[in-house]
This record gives C-alpha cells, sequence and structure tokens, in this order.
C-alpha cells in the first residue's frame, strides 16, 4: 500500500519525535527528523519529493510561521500540523491557512501513517503532473515525434535517414500508431519541404469516382466535365504524395498506379500526352502488406517498388515510456482547443494509462486525453460548481457527449452527426443550445 516516501518531521519533544520517527521508518519511508522549524527549513526546496508533518507549539518559529514559509516554497507541498492541545480554533485556522491536514496528540500510530500515507500520495500526483506539464510545454522534437523510448529513437532515426533521399518510402504499422505524422516528418525534413504535401485515402475512394479523383480530367472529357480538374496525384507535383491504406487499393488502381510511380508521369481522363512528374511517393500500410502479396491479394511489383525505403512505426505498447508525456500533450492539446483548464490526472487514470493494451494506439491515447478534459473519463477532477439538479446534469452530460464527438472528428460536422446519430439540423440546435463553437475543434 505503501510507496517509498520522505517524510521531514519537526518536534522540540525528543521522545515524541523519535517514537515517531521509528513508526515511520517501519512503514519503509525515510524520515529526517528536526528539533527546531529553523534546521527543518533549510532542508526543503520546491522540489522537495515528501511531505513536512510539524508540531504547532515549539519555542522559536511555531508550526502555523513553518506552514506560512513551506506555503510561500511551494503551495503543493503538504504539511500535517499536530497539536497538543487539540482545540477547535487550531484546527480551524490550520485547515482554513491550507494545511494538508490535523492530528490532535496524542494520536494512535495508525493514523498518523493513514493521513502521512495519503499526503505522500498527493505529493506524488502533484510532482508527476508538474513534470509530464514541463515535457508537453517544452519546445518539441523537430520530428513532431513525441517520447524518448528506444522505439521513438529509432523510429527518428530512420526518419532523418530517409528525408533526404530521393527514394520512395513504404510505413508499415497498426492502426492509429501515427503513420501520417511519419509521413509528414519525412516531408517536412525533405529538399521539398515548401512544395505540396498531398494525402490519398485509399480506403476512402469512391471506386466510381476514383479515377477522376486520382488522375484529373480535361475540359470535354465527358459530359458535364466543362473545366479541366487537376487530380491528386497531379497536384503533389513537385511534392510530396502519401497514399494513407495502400492495401486499399483495387487491383485496378495498384495497376494505374505502378506506372505513375515507375514512368513519373500521369495522363489526366481525355488527355492526349501523359504529363512528367516530380514528386516523391509515401505509402503506409497496415502490418501484413508482405503477407497479402505472397498470397497474390497486392501485386508485387508495386510492393517491391514502393519498398525502396521501409519504416515500421512501433505500436505503442511497444513504448510505454512515452505513455505519459504523450497523454499529457494531447490533454495540453485538447485544453488548448476547448478552451478548458489543465485537470489533475488522478490515480485512476495513471493506472489504466500503464496497464492498457492500447489496441488502438496512439489515436486512442488522444481520445482518452479528450475525455479526461471533459471531465467524463473516472480519475480526473469535474467540476465542482456543475448543477446538481437533474435537467441540469442531463444538458451538461449531452455537451460532453457532443464535445467529445466533435474532437474525435476533428470538428468534420457530416462524421460527427454519423457518430451520435442525429439529424443535421438536431445536431445545430444543440449546439446552439449549449454554446459549443464547432470552429475550435479543428485542426489547425
Amino acid at each position: 500500500m505503501n510507496a517509498p516516501g520522505l517524510v521531514l518531521f519537526i518536534d522540540d519533544d525528543a521522545d515524541l519525535r523519535r517514537a515517531a520517527a521509528q513508526t515511520l521508518e517501519l512503514v519503509g519511508w525515510t524520515v529526517h527528523a528536526h528539533a527546531s522549524a529553523d534546521t527543518a527549513l533549510r532542508a526543503l526546496d520546491e522540489g522537495f519529493e515528501g511531505v513536512v508533518v510539524s508540531d504547532i507549539r515549539m519555542p522559536g518559529m511555531d508550526g502555523h510561521q513553518l506552514h506560512s514559509h513551506v506555503r510561500a516554497l511551494d503551495p503543493d507541498l503538504p504539511v500535517i500540523l499536530i497539536t497538543g492541545h487539540g482545540d477547535i480554533p487550531e484546527a480551524v485556522r490550520a485547515l482554513q491557512d491550507g494545511a494538508y491536514d490535523f492530528i490532535s496528540k496524542p494520536f494512535p500510530t495508525e493514523h498518523l501513517v493513514a493521513v502521512v500515507n495519503r499526503a505522500l500520495e498527493k505529493r506524488r500526483l502533484v510532482l508527476e503532473n508538474r513534470r509530464l506539464h514541463t515535457v508537453a510545454e517544452a519546445p518539441t522534437d523537430d520530428l513532431g515525434l513525441i517520447g524518448d523510448s528506444p522505439a521513438i529513437q529509432t523510429l527518428r532515426a530512420q526518419v532523418r535517414q530517409l528525408a533526404a533521399a530521393e527514394v520512395d518510402v513504404l510505413l508499415e504499422g497498426e492502426t492509429g500508431v501515427g503513420k501520417e505524422l511519419v509521413a509528414r516528418a519525412l516531408h517536412r525534413e525533405s529538399p521539398r519541404r515548401r512544395q505540396p504535401f498531398v494525402v490519398v485515402d485509399c480506403a476512402a475512394l469512391n471506386p466510381a469516382h476514383a479515377d477522376m479523383e486520382l488522375f484529373g480530367h480535361e475540359a470535354g472529357a465527358f459530359a458535364g466535365a466543362v473545366r479541366r480538374r487537376i487530380g491528386q496525384i497531379e497536384a503533389s507535383d513537385t511534392g510530396t504524395l502519401f497514399l494513407d491504406e495502400l492495401e486499399a487499393l483495387t487491383p485496378s488502381l495498384q495497376a494505374k498506379l505502378l506506372r505513375v510511380i515507375e514512368e513519373r508521369e500521369v495522363t489526366p481522363i481525355g488527355a492526349n500526352e501523359p504529363r512528367a512528374l516530380s514528386l516523391r511517393i509515401i505509402a503506409s500500410a497496415k502490418a501484413g502488406l508482405a503477407a497479402r502479396v505472397a498470397s497474390g491479394d497486392f501485386r508485387s511489383d508495386l510492393y517491391y517498388r514502393l519498398d525502396v525505403g521501409r519504416i515500421r512505426v512501433p505500436a505503442l505498447r511497444e513504448r510505454r515510456g512515452d505513455i505519459l508525456p504523450l497523454f499529457s500533450h494531447f490533454i495540453q492539446d485538447a485544453c488548448a482547443r476547448l478552451k478548458r483548464p489543465v485537470p489533475e490526472i488522478g490515480a485512476a487514470v495513471r493506472h489504466r494509462l500503464m496497464q492498457e493494451e492500447w489496441a488502438g494506439n496512439v489515436r486512442e491515447l488522444r481520445h482518452l486525453a479528450v475525455k479526461a478534459v471533459l471531465g467524463v473519463e473516472d480519475g480526473t477532477h469535474h467540476d465542482p460548481t456543475a448543477s446538481t439538479d437533474l435537467a441540469g446534469r442531463v444538458a451538461a452530460y449531452e455537451k460532453h457527449l457532443m464535445e467529445e464527438a466533435l474532437m474525435l472528428c476533428e470538428g468534420d460536422a457530416r462524421a460527427t452527426t454519423d457518430l451520435l446519430g442525429l439529424p443535421r439540423k438536431t445536431f445545430y440546435d444543440k449546439l446552439r443550445r449549449h454554446g459549443v463553437e464547432i470552429s475550435t475543434f479543428r485542426s489547425k
């Protein structure tokens, strides 16, 4: 139950000081015992990782004065005050001044241990939150890849190695690991960084219109084609074409894309001559694409043409040391978008962060951060001023659900209405009623 901790114990009574120190040390904590507040203060700084337990009535600086000095140094450092008088005014004054707790002499040792244990847990959470906020607010790696695990360090090295090379790259990894983030890092670090970065979601291509979207068309190419349309491939000329979820391409599109890759040219629908292109192609696929090639479900020539440089993006469970810094970063991002205060990450959420298998990887972690900011996740502090009547609570919960859905869909109204199962008019009526601005949820 009790994690290792540090206790600064101050009392001018030598016998009580010695007995209390022995009790706390038997629990497993490190105890620094002092006979006066003056000497104890010299051992304190704002990064002190423990708690302070002090008698109130002492010669020289008393417990109240000590508490004032500690509060000025770090208002979040728990101070537990002890008095031999047990009068209510003393207790009220100490608690109003921000003392963590108040113990009257004589006290059972188990009560002292229980109070110190709670205070140490609070101090641990406060310091951990500070560390996470420091990480989240610090300038991020120029690649935008957060974390310091061996897996992410290897990924950064691979990105830097391949970024400047004029070769196509295949990114492999599970859903939600951040393959598009890696693709953008490759583009940003490449000589093409000032040129277009065009994303094609292969899984979202409509088979009936895919040729037109990818290759474009000339004016008059078919009925209704009144003007020329530049396809996504040509739009990436001089820059980078990112083919997301490559495995979703139909066999017909695989064949057409292979010609683009081999010849570096595109022929719009209705055009007489191909147009030369200067582009770099980055493709992403879920793990197992090689097996699909072996089984004949995906063209081997297209696979090997793209597999000049390959990067495997690690799953979140392979980089558990990065989970807390990533979560804190997502918390900060969600707070900025939603204009909400940064919540304290409670022990329940922390336990879940480290125990979860994270099948949805970084994307799932980001969604959990949104829920924490909205106050709909266990283990975070909720607004104590929120309405307690049924109608108010229902309205607040409905607002939370709408904000969560908007955050998950990044402000896309159609995707949000589909997710919530709401008619468009009802959706906008509820936005107005709850004062929710959809624009704050859109990616910058």
